[in-house]
């Protein structure tokens, strides 16, 4: 018997955007029903129980982040892909952890939209065989975790979907990109909201003291315990155990921490008694553990126990189209801690921004502008409020040091000259697309262009 081919059900107000996916879904060899809100999308859920919902977010009468909720009331568990021209850190978390199957960003890219349907047809018929959980929701709000590239957008999903669970998480990424952020998101998006949020950097303890710290000790244990004193495991009992730099942990103390993580106990030092404890574990390094492990310096069977799940944090210079959004955001925390109105940096500030490499990432980014909001005459910060050392940090500006006769506006113009063609190179010499990644409109973008001889 020839099986029906599966059904679609594509949720959004916009007609256009109705008819181009049921277009391709059709094409592809599915069955297409349409809605134009999510009360209707609801109704026809409820009627045709469709096999996948694309369904868009910001509608009339019932948005789809409203409707999702309402869906994975069902018993039967339907993946749900939303799909939105508006996209934010916020939303993107939300909906992954109240059960979305995935989230695009408008313009809609035909191969990923159905790779995304192939992924959720699949899943589907692991639900229809009850071989797939149904995933939990929690509530979170990440308004420190700035950015909207792609990259980051996966950091996102990976939040949502591990967050209300116990599992251990591993973040890795170099010093200032934000693994602390993302630990916290992960905690205050779970179960263990309410309880402790326990933070120790296992780099800025002494090897000797670090062990009492996690465990505790009694009266007595070594000189200068003249009082017995709670570790931060059962400082965190039923709540959440952050350690940061977990690759700077010797080895002796490796093998009691993975004893507490497979027993769930552990005595303090100079004690006897067994004391029992419900934490979650989350690990943060910078350092390349596989290659540790291999040196002897981290223990394998640790390794892979925290690394249940792992969470990668990019460089700030590989989602550069993240600077302006994390500017903005800092230059607004800055203006109502200090009582400033700076609104902030100019085209040839922004462009220097832009085209250093941030070292130390996004620490380094907040830092500067703290800096130059706080120390601002006016309310746009020019060249002029930037360090010296972010031209001599930068590859790219490494030249301006030997420059000598040069004004301050021939060089800006140098600068916006290699800005302007380095996006045009990445987007193959599309003006209108390299105008959108500087944030420029198109008429601007051209007139620039022509101002700096690189049209006529």
């Amino acid at each position: 018997m020839i099986k029906p081919a599966k059904l679609v059900l594509v949720v959004d107000d916009e007609s256009s955007v109705r008819e181009v996916l049921t277009d391709i879904f059709k094409d592809n060899g599915y069955r297409v029903e349409t809605a134009s809100n999510g009360q209707d999308g609801l109704e026809k859920i409820n009627i045709l129980n469709p096999d996948v919902v694309f369904m868009d977010i910001r509608m009339p009468e019932l948005d789809g982040i409203k409707a999702l909720e309402l869906i994975n009331r069902r018993s039967e568990k339907i993946p749900i892909i939303l799909i939105t021209a508006y996209g934010s850190t916020e939303t993107t978390i939300e909906a992954m952890k109240l059960g979305a199957f995935d989230y695009l960003m408008k313009p809609l890219n035909i191969r990923e939209v159905l790779r995304t349907l192939e992924k959720a047809v699949e899943i589907k018929e692991l639900i229809d065989q009850n071989q797939s959980e149904p995933v939990k929701h929690a509530e979170y709000k990440s308004d420190r975790m700035i950015g909207l590239s792609p990259i980051m957008q996966n950091v996102y999903k990976t939040i949502g979907r591990v967050a209300n669970t116990n599992a251990t998480v591993l973040i890795r990424g170099e010093s200032g990109t934000g693994k602390e952020l993302v630990a916290r998101a992960i905690h205050y998006n779970s179960v263990r909201k309410n309880k402790p949020f326990i933070k120790i950097n296992c780099a800025s303890i002494p090897e000797n003291l670090l062990e009492s710290e996690l465990f505790g000790h009694e009266r007595g244990a070594f000189t200068g315990a003249v009082t017995a004193k709670q570790g931060k495991f059962e400082l965190a009992d039923r709540g959440t155990l952050f350690l940061d730099e977990i690759g700077e942990m010797s080895p002796s103390l490796q093998a009691k921490f993975l004893r507490v993580l497979q027993e769930k106990e552990f005595e303090h030092l100079g004690g006897t008694d067994t004391i029992q404890v419900d934490v979650r574990i989350i690990a943060a390094t910078n350092k390349d553990l596989e290659k540790s492990i291999e040196e002897g310096e981290f223990r394998e069977d640790l390794f892979y126990r925290l690394n249940v799940v792992d969470i990668m944090l990019p460089p700030l210079r590989e989602r550069k189209e993240d600077i302006p959004s994390l500017v903005e955001y800092t230059i607004e925390c800055c203006n109502s801690e200090y009582n400033k109105g700076v609104t902030g940096f100019s085209d040839e500030a922004m462009a220097m921004l832009m085209a250093y490499d941030w070292p130390g990432n996004v620490r380094e980014l907040k830092n500067l502008c703290e800096r130059a909001v706080l120390m601002s005459n006016g309310p746009i910060l020019t060249l002029e409020d930037l360090p010296i050392s972010l031209k001599k940090g930068s590859k790219r500006f490494s030249w301006i040091d030997e420059i000598e006769g040069e004004s301050l506006k021939e060089i800006v113009a140098e600068v916006e000259r290699e800005v302007i063609i380095k996006a045009l190179e990445e987007n193959k010499w599309n003006r209108s697309a390299a105008a959108h990644a500087l944030k420029m409109n198109r008429s601007s973008f051209y007139a620039k262009m022509k101002e700096l001889g690189i049209i006529e």
